[in-house]
Formats: structure tokens, C-alpha cells, sequence
């Protein structure tokens, strides 16, 4: 990006927020520090009434704004796969916001640029994979969640907790809001538990903003990111051989059990996985019995022999 190009950006980007730090900008354009200042003084030189901070930032002046944004053909066209993916991985009423912004923006491109998009929209879809339950597309929480993290509103929920069957309402103080493999979670305060916990939203069966705020600034979301990356978690190295003849059936299940590596063997297939549950790669493991092998690790085959011989007592007793 050529330097007219940047300035130009810079003050797109001081637009777009309330307060734009010195390094935010230098991060976004892997520029020095040194030269986001000579931008900001170009601009102000230009007339950009731009008030800086020592420690916090830039910002522009109140009232100030830059005449409508043209996008380029490249800019315009992200936008449709964009929208594909809002449609499927967020709830309906995150999505037909999206979808009225997408809109206005569609309202300021050139005619060109409008048919390009329409002849384009049909080239692109997203699949969901068959053999996964569909979101609950009747939960609606995401933009509940998102105001109650700006007003800091206390929530109360009603949640389906997975691992004890069982149904419980609580208050929780929103965090944020985050997706880990293609599942929405809200990282908040739990006022029953007195910690910080993970819900799932499509376990939340209702929810109601309450009257009350909380006043308590909790930790960033990054923090609570970086500790999910750094989770104290024992990797187990587990090796499976599969026939041939059954590959196909393996599809993406093979990544979720943390598959690494593979190799041929005749008319075999050695994988390699690392994975922090034994007990989940095994059930995985036992849908392919009769074409499958264990090669290791040895506590794996005596676990695998003590199910065989439960189930095996459980059909003859019938």
C-alpha cells in the first residue's frame, strides 16, 4: 500500500472508533510507531481535526466526518461470503441486522459494482455438514448478550447443563462472546457459582435482562482466550489403523479426535492423533471396529477389551 493510500485508511480507521491507538494502527499496517506520527501530523496539516492524547490515543473532533466511503470491487465482493457465514453461525436476529447494514452498504456502490455482486451471489454458498445437528435457529440470545455487555446489564438465564442432564436459572455478568468449533459461548460471571464460566448459548433455554447493573469491570475477553490456549491439558498419543475400505467414512470426525498424521500400509491406512481424552477417541474408535486396529498406546486395547466384554455380558443377558 502505497503511502496515500495509508493516510487515507488511517482516517478511515479514525472514524470508525471513539479512541484509535498509535500502535492499532501501526499493527494494522506493519508500520513503525514513528511513522503512524508523521501520518497523523500529515492529516493534520490537511485540516483533520485530530486531538491526540500522550497514553491513550487518537480521536477525532466531535462532529467531524469524512464524505461517503466508495468501496472498491475487491471490498464489495468480501462481503458475500461474509454474509453466507453470518447466515449460518448466528442467530436470526444478528443475521437480518447484518443483512440491513449489508444493505446500506450495497446503496452506495456504483452500477457496476451492484451487478457484479448479483451475478456473483449464486457462486457462493456454505454447506453445513449433514451428520451435525442444526443450530437451534429459534435461539435469538446473541444481541441480548452484546447490549448486556455494553450497558452492563445483569442477565438471568435458564440453562440445559449438558454433563448432568439437568435445567437451572442463574445470573450471570456477560464477558463476551466467542465461537469455538462452529458453537457460540458467552464467557461470563456466574453469580451462583461465584466464578467465571463458558455457557453454551444453544444451551440457554430462555433469558431476561434484569433491572440490575453490575459495576465491576472484569478482565478482558483476551485473557480469558489465552487461557483456553494454555490449558494444562495431558496429550495422549494414540495410534489407529484403518482398512482402506472405510476411509471415506471417516470425514472430518478424524480432526476432532485431533488427527495428525497418516501413512500408508498395504491396503491400510496407519493414522496418527493426539488427543487430551482417551475415552473420546475410543468411542470414536469403536463405530469402525471391524475395520480398525489399535497400535497404541497398550492402556488403550485393555480399555477397548474391558467395553468389549461389558457389551458382550450385556447382549447375553437379554
Amino acid at each position: 500500500m502505497n503511502r496515500i493510500d495509508r493516510i487515507a485508511a488511517i482516517l478511515i480507521q479514525l472514524q470508525s472508533r471513539r479512541i484509535v491507538k498509535g500502535q492499532d494502527i501501526a499493527d494494522r499496517f506493519h508500520i513503525s510507531l514513528r511513522t503512524v506520527y508523521r501520518d497523523i501530523k500529515t492529516l493534520e496539516e490537511a485540516g483533520v481535526p485530530i486531538i491526540g492524547e500522550p497514553g491513550t490515543g487518537y480521536t477525532l473532533m466531535e462532529g467531524y466526518r469524512l464524505p461517503p466511503v466508495m468501496f472498491s470491487r475487491e471490498e464489495a465482493t468480501s462481503f458475500l461470503p461474509a454474509e453466507k457465514l453470518m447466515e449460518k453461525f448466528t442467530d436470526p436476529s444478528t443475521f437480518k441486522l447484518f443483512e440491513s447494514a449489508l444493505l446500506k452498504i450495497k446503496a452506495v456502490l456504483r452500477s457496476d459494482d451492484k451487478e457484479h455482486l448479483d451475478v456473483l451471489n449464486d457462486s457462493i454458498a456454505v454447506i453445513s455438514n449433514p451428520n451435525i445437528p442444526e443450530r437451534n435457529k429459534e435461539s435469538d440470545f446473541l444481541q441480548q448478550i452484546l447490549r448486556s455487555i455494553s450497558s452492563k446489564c445483569v442477565l438471568q438465564i435458564t440453562y440445559f447443563a449438558n454433563h448432568s442432564q439437568q435445567q437451572s436459572t442463574r445470573e450471570i455478568e456477560p464477558v463476551g462472546i466467542i465461537m469455538m468449533s462452529g458453537k457460540w459461548y458467552t464467557v461470563a460471571y456466574c453469580r451462583w457459582r461465584k466464578a467465571y464460566r463458558h455457557f453454551k448459548v444453544e444451551r440457554i433455554r430462555a433469558m431476561n435482562e434484569t433491572k440490575e447493573h453490575f459495576g465491576i469491570n472484569h478482565p478482558p475477553l483476551q485473557n480469558f482466550i489465552n487461557e483456553l490456549k494454555h490449558a494444562d491439558t495431558t496429550m495422549h498419543e494414540v495410534m489407529l489403523r484403518f482398512d482402506k475400505t472405510v476411509m471415506r467414512y471417516l470425514g472430518e470426525q478424524k480432526y476432532y479426535s485431533g488427527f495428525v498424521a497418516q501413512r500408508v500400509l498395504g491396503d491400510q491406512i496407519e493414522m496418527q492423533f493426539l488427543t487430551p481424552s482417551l475415552e473420546g477417541i475410543l468411542r470414536w474408535y469403536l463405530m469402525f471396529l471391524d475395520h480398525a486396529e489399535i497400535v497404541s498406546p497398550s492402556a488403550l486395547k485393555e480399555r477397548a477389551k474391558a467395553y468389549l466384554t461389558a457389551g458382550i455380558k450385556k447382549l447375553d443377558s437379554y
